[in-house]
């Protein structure tokens, strides 16, 4: 993860911010607008073990592989791995791997992979999830019937977007099996999803500043779109820098899917913590007082801003901030 850019000679919270580059600067080089077509059908349960092991012979050639110790002159060290081996080192060679076209026949056997594995997950549809009005029927939140809590896997959510908490380069993350959404967003997408990345970026010529956004599309993901924000990183106990930049992330995510007519439905994950270290019960409260700020200044734009959580601790965090809110 790349760490934060300071200046130590400019007083903190008086850092010019870097501009961001705008969508319509990158919105056609990433085809932001067109489906997205798999290279081949998605591959039956009983295939997919066949089009992992043709995609690592592919890839044996490829530096990635070398990385992580592959010999290119002997595919036959395949044959004696299980399927669950084999599928843990085709996803540790694309994490590693750089951006840049596949080689030949690659493409084609990790869309059959992923699109057959996306078939064998159940996706859960957004217009199921009860509102936080709904939920929590105490809890007078101001934006409750707009807005869902939900605990889950956001790689199965058929959000119109998704919020991936991203580092400053905007690649995703490269260490193999690493349990960060960015991680997780990046394998379930695919490849493409780390081209169009490093498209965005190599535009803009400049690492993503904190507080700001991007939109590409999600590739093999439920979601047609990911949202990828830059949250600020807490070593220790948060500053109002912290603050501001946390709230500018979501803000800058929902400006950002404003722009896209397609989108009707965001979900975010929960920003800047867990490895970003932004302490849980401090980051709820932003999450939702920004998000209630930015639906109250935009009545009817989305019909539904989904709080997606992955434990209970962070659960808990927007219950309690919730519980506060409806105590004010």
């Amino acid at each position: 993860m790349n760490a934060p850019h300071t200046e130590p000679d400019v007083p903190a919270g008086t850092r010019p911010r870097p501009a961001s580059l705008p969508l319509a600067a990158y919105r056609e080089a990433v085809a932001l607008d067109e489906p997205f077509r798999p290279a081949a059908a998605a591959a039956a349960a009983g295939r997919l073990d066949a089009h992992v092991r043709t995609a690592l012979r592919l890839l044996a050639a490829d530096p990635a592989a070398a990385r992580l110790g592959m010999r290119a002159d002997s595919p036959a060290d395949l044959d004696g791995m299980d399927a669950a081996t084999a599928r843990e080192l085709l996803r540790a060679v694309l994490t590693v791997r750089d951006p840049g076209p596949l080689p030949d026949g690659v493409d084609e056997a990790v869309d059959a992979i992923l699109g057959g594995e996306r078939l064998l997950r159940p996706t859960v549809r957004v217009e199921s999830l009860p509102t936080i009005a709904e939920q929590f029927p105490g809890f007078a939140f101001p934006a409750g019937r707009r807005t869902v809590l939900w605990r889950g896997d956001l790689t199965v959510l058929d959000a119109d977007a998704v919020v991936n908490a991203a580092n400053s380069a905007l690649l995703g993350c490269f260490r193999p099996m690493h349990p960060c959404i960015d991680n997780a967003f990046h394998n379930a997408a695919g490849p493409r999803l780390r081209d169009d990345c490093h498209t965005v970026m190599t535009l803009q010529g400049a690492p993503e500043a904190t507080g700001t956004a991007k939109i590409t599309r999600g590739h093999h993901l439920p979601a047609r779109y990911v949202l990828h924000t830059v949250g600020p990183i807490v070593d220790g106990r948060t500053r109002a820098d912290d603050v501001s930049a946390l709230a500018s992330s979501y803000r800058s995510c929902l400006d950002l899917a404003a722009e896209v007519e397609a989108v009707r439905t965001v979900a975010f994950c929960a920003v800047s913590t867990g490895v970003f270290g932004y302490p849980r019960s401090e980051a709820a409260p932003v999450a939702l007082r920004t998000v209630g700020e930015w639906l109250d200044a935009h009545p009817g734009r989305f019909d539904r801003v989904v709080f997606a959580v992955f434990g209970e601790d962070d659960e808990l965090a927007y219950r309690r901030a919730l519980g506060e809110a409806a105590r004010r």
